[in-house]
C-alpha cells in the first residue's frame, strides 16, 4: 500500500475568498459560528480546520467547503 498523499487544499484561503465575496468580516463570521474571532483569525491562516467548525462555517457561509475534499479525493482514486 502506498503512502497516502497530503491534500493540497488550504480551506483556511477557501474561506477567506468566500468571505470576501460575501463581503463578511471575521468578527461577523465568528459570532455566527459561536467562536472566539481572534481564535478563528488563526484557524483561518492554517491549511485544516476542524471539521466541526468546518461544518458550521459552510451553514452560515452557504458553501459546502467539505466538496473541496470530495473533489481531490476523486482525483487521486
Amino acid at each position: 500500500m502506498s503512502k497516502t498523499p497530503h491534500t493540497t487544499i488550504h480551506i483556511g484561503l477557501a474561506i477567506r475568498r468566500k468571505m470576501d465575496e460575501y463581503g463578511t468580516t471575521v468578527a461577523w463570521l465568528a459570532k455566527q459560528v459561536g467562536a472566539d474571532r481572534s481564535n478563528l483569525t488563526k484557524q483561518l491562516q492554517k491549511q485544516h480546520i476542524y471539521p466541526e467548525l468546518l461544518y458550521k462555517i459552510s451553514i452560515v457561509l452557504k458553501t459546502d467547503f467539505f466538496a473541496y475534499y470530495s473533489e481531490e479525493i476523486k482525483l487521486l482514486l
